[in-house]
């Protein structure tokens, strides 16, 4: 029984805070419990990201060793160097954040607010999400903080993608639409358009979105596509078809993080591998 007890201690401290605490209340008769949870939960995300839960790691080693011989951003096909900075394709332009202009940044395709959300630690807060001044928080950090499951879904490279720092930020955690016709691109030759609070991509950019939003639901039941977004990822799956460098990064993220996006998998298999 110690033995047991010891193994469900070390699983829980090395999973989250929170988990790791409120084992500490748990008495020997709840051990088995405990032991069952935290495999059903395991197996909530097996499907997707289970290596790597830093976010900060994974931005790293997608710079180091999945875009080092194609640094493109996905939105823009603009180029960056190895120490991030920006080569804005001709006819870019941008009124906004302009410091963030000439910088690259990892946007998560699919925002950490669309699944963030899923968690009540995003949501609601926890006792354990207190500030140095004693102040409670909620939201991205809480979560961040507190769950491990959460961490890993941030931090899975299938959904990092490089932008240019400003479209990531004018983009924020807007969903991908097509908007009207009249809406025009609000970074001149780079057609990406922003219109209450909706956001449409540049065509070079769909195929890989779509694919991408699939992924994430597909793997983690956390996150799910209304049905007018499911509809919209579909078609865009089917109208932009893969190109070799999806395939590429997709196999050398596998490599990396040890599961692959089965959609991308899928839609190679047969014109590239």
């Amino acid at each position: 029984m110690f033995g047991l007890k010891n193994l469900v201690h070390h699983c829980l401290k090395n999973t989250d805070n929170g988990s790791y605490i409120m084992f500490q209340k748990l008495n020997v008769t709840k051990v088995f419990f405990a032991l069952a949870l935290i495999l059903i939960n395991s197996t909530a995300y097996a499907a997707g990201n289970i290596s790597n839960d830093s976010f900060s790691k994974a931005k790293k080693m997608l710079e180091r060793e999945v875009y080092q011989d194609h640094r493109v951003t996905i939105y823009c096909g603009a180029t960056f160097d190895a120490k991030k900075n920006i080569q804005a394709p001709e006819g870019f332009a941008t009124t906004t954040h302009l410091k963030r202009a000439k910088k690259v940044e990892w946007e998560h395709v699919v925002p950490a607010e669309n699944f963030g959300r899923a968690f009540t630690e995003w949501r609601d807060g926890h006792e354990y999400c207190i500030d140095s001044k004693g102040k409670s928080f909620k939201g991205r950090k809480c979560a961040e903080k507190l769950n491990k499951e959460y961490r890993y879904m941030q931090a899975d490279m299938h959904n990092l993608y490089p932008a240019i720092g400003a479209v990531n930020a004018l983009r924020s955690n807007y969903n991908f639409v097509m908007l009207p016709g009249e809406v025009k691109s609000d970074f001149g030759s780079c057609d990406i358009r922003i219109d209450s609070r909706k956001a449409q991509p540049t065509e070079m950019a769909r195929g890989p979105i779509a694919r991408t939003y699939m992924y994430m639901e597909m793997n983690y039941p956390k996150y799910k596509m209304s049905k007018q977004q499911s509809q919209l990822m579909q078609a865009w799956d089917k109208q932009y078809p893969v190109s070799k460098w999806e395939c590429t990064r997709s196999k050398r993220i596998e490599k990396l993080q040890g599961n692959d996006n089965q959609v991308v998998h899928s839609r190679c298999q047969n014109i590239y591998f």
